[in-house]
């Protein structure tokens, strides 16, 4: 992380940071208002722009979830990134479940919901073909990733000592028996159906030998319903993200088997994605979101920021949780428990920008590759989505890392990968991902429907 403050000075990132501005900040965040257009943070002044930047629209409502994906978002609202490339009506709008934001999403901002927002993968794919909206197809752009890492698979403490870690093959004869010895299967959670937190806990029971389909009972479960579950012995697994892991260790519910960091390090995590139809429409106010949260996810990622940061999402407009909640994740510290070493390493916690592999925030096509074929890999959708080409097809068709080039382009910024591919991807497993050859990494998977 020591090249952050290099990397911002290579970049057209005007700041004008000062110590009655941050102070303000501060103030707002701890009570929960936005700043207004007049008020607008000093450390993100606005720029002139061109007439060919100047966007069509200054509105947009966008929906998050409150949890650590949605922090871009946030801090383009509350430092006042929007405002600077012209987006000056921008709503940010806490939703009460995936459920709910993709109920909202079909009937845009118009229709009383949003426009887009905060998505986990390849939830703007399935919207767009009508899988997950009763038929009706919502056509979706993905525009960003919004970050990598925060998240893990939360162990309840009655299966403590039987070696539920990364590697579950020491412990997969335990679970499987789990009938015989309690009267119920092994029960696992997670937040949406056949989306990030659904794919990273059954990678997980797969690579040690466990089908997620027939050994054990997997469903989808709010995150407090799961922790209650946990904490009265009827829920044993939760795949979740931050905050939830530091609440689970704290409050004596359980213990963390391992953290998505672990699984598959700098994964893609949750995504930017927009109505077609608004992007369509308004593709210089879509340019003008991108280099905001473009700008947001750079100032997320220096160190010397994260204080303020935890400030300001934790506060009851936003993630409405403890600060001392936030600080450990965001500082990439970790209890593990069940006499797991404590992971003390930023990488291993949320980043926004930049990462060992490269640039955080672009769109790889290669990345919605994967979980397109995951969907694949286990069933999920087949009329739909029923071969490699199929999935392909329907990228092409969601995912604008065109418009992510120019946005950057415009805005100056110097870390613009040169293709739609991140390349071969490796697991903890040591299973390996080629977006050349999808069908070679099926093939290699014990467990799966195809």
């Amino acid at each position: 992380m020591s090249n952050f403050s290099s990397q911002f000075s290579r970049r057209k990132f005007l700041l004008t940071a000062g110590a009655s501005a941050v102070g303000s900040v501060l103030l707002k965040g701890c009570l929960g208002n936005s700043p207004s257009a007049s008020d607008m943070s000093a450390d993100a002044e606005a720029i002139e722009l061109s007439p060919e930047q100047v966007p069509e629209t200054t509105s947009i409502k966008l929906g998050y979830i409150p949890i650590v994906e949605a922090t871009p978002l946030v801090i383009a609202q509350e430092k006042g990134f929007f405002k600077r490339y012209g987006m000056t009506d921008v709503e940010v709008s806490k939703q009460a479940n995936w459920a709910s934001a993709r109920d909202k999403v079909t009937l845009g901002s118009q229709g009383g919901g949003i426009d887009g927002g905060q998505w986990q993968m390849p939830m703007p794919h399935l919207i767009s073909e009508g899988i997950i909206t009763n038929g009706q197809k919502v056509p979706m752009y993905v525009l960003a990733q919004l970050n990598t890492h925060g998240n893990g698979i939360a162990i309840a403490d009655i299966h403590q000592g039987q070696g539920l870690s990364m590697d579950l093959s020491g412990a997969a004869e335990y679970i499987k028996s789990f009938p015989a010895n309690e009267g119920r299967k092994f029960k696992a959670a997670h937040t949406f159906p056949n989306v990030n937190q659904d794919f990273w806990i059954r990678y997980w029971f797969a690579a040690g030998g466990i089908d997620p389909d027939t050994d054990i009972d997997l469903l989808a479960v709010p995150p407090a319903e799961t922790v209650q579950g946990m904490r009265n012995g009827s829920m044993d697994a939760f795949s979740t993200g931050d905050p939830w892991p530091f609440r689970i260790i704290a409050e004596d519910i359980g213990f963390m088997a391992g953290l998505t960091s672990e699984l598959w390090p700098y994964h893609p995590e949750e995504y930017l994605g927009i109505r077609a139809d608004w992007v369509d429409k308004h593709p210089k106010a879509t340019k003008a979101l991108l280099k905001a949260i473009m700008e947001a996810q750079q100032w997320c990622d220096k160190p010397e920021n994260r204080a303020e940061m935890v400030q300001i999402v934790s506060s009851p407009n936003y993630f409405n949780i403890p600060v001392a909640v936030l600080e450990p994740p965001y500082a990439g510290n970790y209890k593990m428990g069940d006499g797991k070493a404590e992971i003390e390493d930023l990488n291993m916690g949320p980043l926004y920008w930049t990462d060992p592999r490269g640039n955080v925030s672009y769109p790889y096509k290669s990345h919605d590759l994967w979980f397109l074929t995951e969907t694949i890999r286990w069933g999920f959708h087949r009329e739909q989505i029923s071969d490699i080409d199929t999935a392909k097809q329907i990228i092409d068709r969601v995912n604008r890392e065109d418009l992510w080039r120019e946005a950057a382009r415009e805005a100056g910024f110097s870390d613009i990968p040169t293709s739609t591919s991140r390349g071969l991807e490796t697991f903890f497993d040591d299973k390996t991902f080629d977006p050349e050859n999808p069908e070679a990494y099926l093939n290699s998977l014990a467990i799966k429907r195809v």
